[in-house]
């Protein structure tokens, strides 16, 4: 890893560093967006060889996971406008939101009612499908509800599956792989949510608990897995197959838009705005949506001021090779699925011509728009899954010059929220609503 400059040096070269080391709400506008990058290691290939394993999973999963047994075993979320919160989107900000907003609802996801059931389940199918085609004998033309039955179960048991998380994604993989019958562990932080841990031990997950952030998690995963050569690591930091998971939802997306006749060219831009923790989600699905619909679909991060590793890595240019604890942030939130102070291997070499930039949001916000959500479309989701939200005006204020925003579309991705318990939603609910009556 190299050693990043002193963050007194940073700040001199990179004058944004003072605002985000004064906590301020930014946005920070990509130069390199929309230039040619010949060095991306994936192409639109990639997502469809992806897509094919997951039609291939779909008997499997509607078996294994009835919940999901109306769409044929696909994972897929609804994409849903949002005319009242728009309402009172432009009511709170006494700024009226330009173009047409909706929500992509990933909170209502299965298994994992996260946007991780994306990334985490199929790096799960892709391991379990390794092991069934050479150790098994399964083929490529099987009914693939055969991996439920009792001999291919006896056969995933010799195997481990190992990760690292703050909540959502190790829900994800814990639950799926626990499904197949591998020896599945989870490395938590201290910050993952206690029913998180306890839903992942009910389904028969081994869960170790640290008193670190998710960067040490994924590093004692990573070293649990070193040490025995029939576990498999899930690398969040790195992975090409979490990050071709999560880049499948643009192939979901594009037939959503095209049958809500949601127009998508020069003057119609589509915006997308993807909260960010570690990067690799937001990543993947940016990058599909840009091999997939081109152009005039722009993805912006939405980042904690308090741990804003995606952008602070893309700005320098440091990328995985910079924390927010080396410009002396304190990276805490309340956004527990954000809280990473490392952004991952992929995320800024992945989006350095993807994407078009990241904002900052304090954490208050998050919990006003939580609530607003509720109260206007009596939709409930979880405080990260409200991050777009929180940075669509400092965006669109700074691109307002250069794009046809009356005509644009947002889309705001709700990343998590529908296996919260009740009474954490409702305690949610009540801190936004005391913030917004203040």
């Amino acid at each position: 890893m190299t050693k990043p400059k002193s963050s007194s040096q940073l700040s001199q070269q990179f004058p944004m560093i003072t605002q985000l080391k004064e906590y301020q709400p930014l946005f920070w506008r990509n130069p390199d967006y929309g230039q040619t990058d010949p060095h991306l290691p994936f192409t639109s290939e990639y997502i469809f060889d992806a897509v094919a394993r997951w039609e291939r999973f779909a008997p499997y999963l509607a078996v294994v996971f009835p919940e999901t047994a109306h769409l044929n075993g696909i994972i897929e979320s609804p994409l849903t406008r949002i005319e009242r919160m728009q309402s009172s989107w432009s009511q709170y900000n006494n700024w009226t939101l330009p173009g047409s907003l909706y929500l992509k609802q990933d909170n209502v996801l299965p298994i994992s009612g996260s946007i991780k059931s994306r990334g985490g389940i199929y790096e799960v199918l892709k391991f379990a499908e390794h092991i069934a085609l050479t150790q098994g004998d399964l083929t490529y033309m099987d009914d693939y509800s055969i991996l439920a039955t009792p001999r291919y179960h006896q056969l995933f048991s010799h195997y481990g599956i190992t990760a690292g998380s703050t909540g959502n994604l190790g829900l994800s993989i814990g639950i799926a792989a626990a499904s197949f019958g591998f020896q599945t562990t989870i490395h938590m932080s201290h910050d993952a949510r206690s029913w998180k841990k306890a839903k992942l031990r009910a389904n028969g997950v081994h869960v170790i608990e640290h008193d670190a952030d998710c960067n040490f998690a994924v590093e004692q995963a990573r070293k649990q897995a070193a040490q025995d050569k029939y576990t498999y690591f899930i690398d969040d930091e790195g992975s090409a197959d979490l990050f071709l998971g999560y880049a499948v939802a643009a192939v979901r997306l594009q037939k959503q838009l095209a049958d809500q006749h949601i127009p998508l060219d020069r003057q119609h831009p589509v915006f997308v705005y993807l909260p960010a923790g570690v990067g690799g989600s937001p990543s993947g699905v940016t990058f599909g949506l840009k091999k997939i619909m081109g152009p005039y679909i722009h993805g912006i991060f939405a980042e904690p001021t308090h741990v804003p590793s995606v952008t602070l890595g893309m700005l320098t240019g440091l990328n995985h090779d910079i924390s927010v604890y080396d410009i002396g942030l304190d990276g805490k939130t309340a956004a527990d699925g954000l809280a990473v102070s490392r952004p991952s291997f992929l995320a800024g070499k992945m989006m350095k011509t993807l994407l078009l930039g990241c904002a900052t949001f304090s954490d208050n916000e998050i919990f006003k728009y939580l609530a607003l959500l509720a109260d206007s479309e009596n939709i409930n989701i979880e405080p990260s899954a409200a991050a777009g939200f929180a940075v669509i005006k400092e965006s669109l204020q700074a691109l307002q010059t250069d794009y046809p925003l009356k005509q644009a579309t947002h889309i705001v991705w709700s990343t998590g929220g529908s296996m919260v318990p009740k009474a954490d939603q409702n305690n949610f609910y009540q801190i936004g609503n005391r913030l917004l009556n203040n």
